[in-house]
């Protein structure tokens, strides 16, 4: 102990004195570990960026500056030519119209069904039942779409859901095992003392569920929202099989749809990928604070 009190009256001295402790140096091992991560992470901001120039200058092209071979080059002078052409070829405004109301009704099912099933399985934990429900739906997660594409055509077209409405439920129900995951995890670390003392004062599980633990959920909300909204407006695969009539198909699958009639007019292409994946952009851009907010706060058992 005596050794202690020596070095703790020295550096009360010090401070006295006017001279600061002396502090342990930094060692510049940290500093020189992080330039590779930041190389990676800048080569990989590089892979994003160039294709998204190259589809912005050549979409604001005129057709002889698309095929002139230098797809770097800044449009000269910027031409609107080929989204009017793709809006009117595409039949855009339906492709449009019919993407939206897909998504947006995915996201609105899915996290209303996910957090409805994640309260039940998270506050009845300790119940097999629900404890073995939630390790069925994350067995789900392992088993794509492609394996289970001809059972799904089949059963669609005898329920008459070979529409969007079909295509709709089948995109909520391959979201709900990934986003129940998120919700159930996020809950966990949600008090249940909060939800006893409600009880107490007289709300159901229905008032407590709407009143108290679903705005709690807002920042994994988004999370969920923001990734069942770029599953279901990118998909191509399941409306491309599950929609009979290609007069009410999404984006992605009239684009291939006309990609033959793009061969050559690139800046018509390039103009309809834009239009095409500048809402998915928008959205992301506007909710990817919440996004990682979610994901932190749902790992983290607080």
């Amino acid at each position: 102990m005596q050794p202690a009190l020596v070095v703790e009256d020295v550096d009360a001295t010090r401070v006295l004195e006017g001279d600061s402790p002396r502090r342990p140096r930094r060692s510049g091992g940290r500093d020189r570990g992080s330039w590779p991560l930041t190389i990676v992470l800048i080569l990989c901001a590089i892979t994003v960026i160039i294709p998204l120039y190259v589809t912005v200058s050549m979409a604001f092209k005129t057709q002889g500056q698309a095929v002139d071979g230098n797809a770097f080059a800044l449009p000269a002078p910027f031409s609107l030519d080929g989204f009017v052409t793709a809006w009117t070829l595409t039949n855009f405004p339906a492709a449009f119209t019919v993407s939206v109301l897909i998504t947006a009704f995915t996201v609105a099912g899915t996290i209303i069904l996910a957090a409805w099933a994640s309260f039940a399985i998270s506050r009845n934990w300790d119940k097999r039942l629900f404890r073995w429900s939630f390790f069925y739906l994350l067995a789900a997660m392992f088993i794509p779409f492609p394996v289970l594409a001809l059972p799904q055509i089949q059963l669609t077209g005898l329920a008459g859901l070979d529409n969007p409405v079909g295509v709709t439920i089948l995109h909520i129900m391959f979201q709900l095992s990934f986003s129940i995951l998120l919700f159930t995890a996020f809950l966990r670390s949600i008090p249940a003392e909060l939800e006893e003392a409600a009880r107490i004062d007289g709300a159901s599980t229905w008032q407590t569920f709407w009143r108290l633990t679903f705005p709690l959920l807002a920042p994994m909300s988004a999370t969920v929202g923001i990734f069942a909204f770029l599953a279901s407006w990118n998909d191509f695969m399941m409306p491309s099989l599950i929609i009979s009539d290609p007069a009410i198909q999404t984006l992605p699958v009239v684009q291939s749809i006309f990609q033959t009639q793009f061969s050559n007019n690139y800046n018509v292409s390039f103009a309809s990928y834009l239009m095409a994946m500048a809402p998915a952009i928008i959205v992301y851009l506007f909710t990817q604070r919440w996004v990682m907010e979610g994901v932190t706060q749902g790992a983290v058992k607080g």
